[in-house]
């Protein structure tokens, strides 16, 4: 299909015409992909819209399987209209944070990083978006910010997320897929690189 330049004024008409007390805006995507800086640019848009990172529930220990804390924690009470409380993975200190994180209701809350459009509560959000860049790529992305001595945890992160995505297929859900890796110019901070949008069958 082709690839187009869309701005992210687009997504957000598309999330402000969906009915809730707060819409949540699914960001997915492997490791390295893009959907940290994604989810930022698409949070400006929303005034500063508050982004819940799954890395705040991923650990060493669990790469993937965290979900039901999620789903408890935030999806639950934001979908409700009520403040999402959580204690982060500290990932330095190898442990939960002491102090919780409040999310308020916000009318637009971005859900960011891998198994943000998960099936436990894919129905939930207005918009499901999957971030798709070259493996290669996202591996050495990995490296370049975490250095060459995490190497072997980054191989083990990306085998969990093969079975995620094997599992749950995101990106054959998604109503939007952006090119993490797009090769025409474009304006990050207002636009993205479109390979599947809106309009188009999944």
């Amino acid at each position: 299909m082709d690839i187009g330049i869309r701005d992210f004024a687009d997504l957000a008409r598309v999330v402000r015409a969906q009915p809730g007390p707060t819409r949540l805006v699914g960001v997915d995507g492997c490791g390295g992909a893009g959907k940290t800086t994604f989810a930022g640019w698409l949070a400006e848009v929303f005034d500063n819209a508050p982004v819940v990172h799954t890395d705040d529930f991923a650990s060493h220990a669990e790469p993937t399987q965290w979900w039901p804390a999620m789903l408890r924690d935030v999806i639950e009470p934001l979908s409700a209209g009520r403040p999402a409380t959580y204690a982060p993975y500290d990932w330095t200190a190898r442990q939960r944070a002491h102090d919780k994180l409040v999310v308020p209701p916000a009318p637009v809350v971005v859900i960011e990083g891998v198994g943000a459009t998960r099936s436990a509560w894919r129905d939930r959000l207005a918009l499901r978006i999957w971030v798709d860049a070259p493996r290669a790529l996202r591996l050495d992305r990995g490296i370049t910010r975490d250095g060459e001595e995490l190497r072997d945890f980054w191989q083990e992160w990306m085998a969990a997320e093969d079975e995620y995505v094997a599992a749950e297929r995101p990106f054959a859900y998604a109503d939007v897929v952006v090119d993490g890796d797009p090769q025409v110019p474009y304006d990050a901070s207002r636009e993205f690189v479109e390979i599947r949008g809106l309009s188009e069958p999944r």
